[in-house]
């Protein structure tokens, strides 16, 4: 087995030129405050048999900052997590999490009663609950099977 000497990009010197455009674009990418980077909010979604339930993680956010819109079967999440600098109680020397405003979008279903919805936040996460049309629920018929006559 060979062994390869291993350096660092910031190292090399012998680089092209495009690889060191490509080093310096990394690097700033690593090192920019987090409040530049957009902020999207995970979200889950699952289905039961009665409704559609989105659930997303945004910690730090009040629901007075929160819009939810539903128009032509699009569900539009947009919210802001601010950035709070208390002043005179000393500096940041690191800021990893991310601010700002972010903007969801989901395209619904047709079974989904758009007039229904309701959305409630508890401990950092929003869950939004899309209940479905009677029409599209499942039910079950019991069919009486006719005995043939002899």
């Amino acid at each position: 087995m060979s062994m390869m000497n291993r350096r660092s990009l910031a190292g090399l010197e012998d680089f092209p030129t495009g690889l060191r455009l490509f080093e310096d674009a990394v690097n700033r990418l690593f090192n920019e405050p987090a409040s530049v980077r957009p902020w999207t909010p995970p979200v889950d979604i699952r289905e039961t048999e009665d409704d559609v339930v989105l659930t997303a993680d945004v910690p730090g956010v009040k629901m007075e900052d929160i819009d939810i819109q539903i128009e032509n079967q699009t569900l539009t999440v947009t919210g802001e997590r601010k950035f709070e600098n208390e002043q005179g109680k000393g500096g940041y020397h690191r800021i990893e999490r991310s601010y700002g405003r972010f903007n969801r979008y989901f395209s619904l279903p047709e079974t989904v009663d758009t007039e229904k919805v309701t959305a409630e936040l508890d401990a950092g996460v929003l869950k939004i609950r899309l209940p479905k049309k009677e029409v599209a629920k499942p039910r079950s018929i019991k069919v009486q099977l006719a005995t043939p006559e002899k």
